[in-house]
């Protein structure tokens, strides 16, 4: 009789989707985070293929739980949108964020950034920024074919990705879309929304208005003896439409 010994089987590998740590250490910095993430998520709205995420872990070594970061912001283009627990590279087609920003706050330390930065660029981000809202300083870093290599100006710097420019000035930083619009805090997104409903409120309203008054002025250009198709013609409207009002 010949016994046939199983292989033991390998423990599944669990990946965590949290660290139980905050998002951000202060409203400064998860302002930034927010405006960042929203800003670039309409920017590629209408890409189905473009995946845009806040303090997600992204895992880059499947099996390798233990190799894992969480950007402030994340950009990945080539995968499509949707809700993920976490970010695990071997079931995204292998495609490693390109774009990342990281946002500072007081308690990150110079030995936790010099990681993150040596995490980056050993794992194929393109782009990579960091600034520092205190001290409104902006650094940034491009992949070349030694890996990631500092951005000498940032002034005025267009992301090759995102096509997105960045203005460091003494009032803070500002970024720009590729149509030259600023990126906009999540106040005035909204603010921007209701106007423009607003906007369209009032024009429906007048639309309907004139559409009442052009149909309240058949009755009296028909006293003035018009025929259906001269009424038709001054008010712009058709001429059934005017034969079928006239006759309410």
């Amino acid at each position: 009789m010949v016994l046939q010994i199983q292989p033991p089987t390998q423990p599944e590998v669990i990946y965590p989707d949290s660290d139980g740590q905050p998002i951000a250490n202060s409203t400064i910095q998860f302002g930034w985070i927010v405006e960042l993430k929203q800003n670039i998520e309409c920017l590629f709205a209408d890409d189905p293929n473009v995946f845009v995420a806040g303090d997600l872990f992204w895992y880059p070594v499947e099996g390798r739980n233990k190799i894992v970061n969480a950007p402030d912001v994340m950009v990945v283009l080539g995968r499509p949108k949707g809700d993920r627990l976490c970010y695990q590279q071997w079931k995204e087609e292998g495609i490693a964020p390109q774009v990342v920003f990281e946002i500072l706050s007081p308690s990150n330390t110079q030995t936790e950034m010099d990681k993150k930065l040596l995490f980056y660029d050993r794992y194929g981000v393109e782009e990579y920024y960091i600034y520092d809202p205190e001290k409104n300083n902006l650094r940034g870093w491009l992949r070349s074919e030694d890996g990631l290599d500092v951005i000498p100006q940032m002034e005025d710097w267009v992301s090759p990705r995102l096509k997105i420019r960045f203005v460091p000035s003494s009032e803070g930083l500002q970024l720009y879309r590729p149509d030259g619009e600023r990126f906009l805090t999540y106040t005035e997104i909204s603010r921007n929304a209701e106007q423009e409903r607003q906007r369209a409120e009032q024009e429906r309203q007048r639309a309907e208005l004139a559409e009442q008054a052009r149909r309240d002025a058949i009755p009296r250009l028909l006293q003035m003896n018009l025929s259906i198709e001269q009424i038709a013609q001054a008010l712009g409207l058709p001429v059934e439409e005017v034969r079928t009002l006239a006759q309410e």
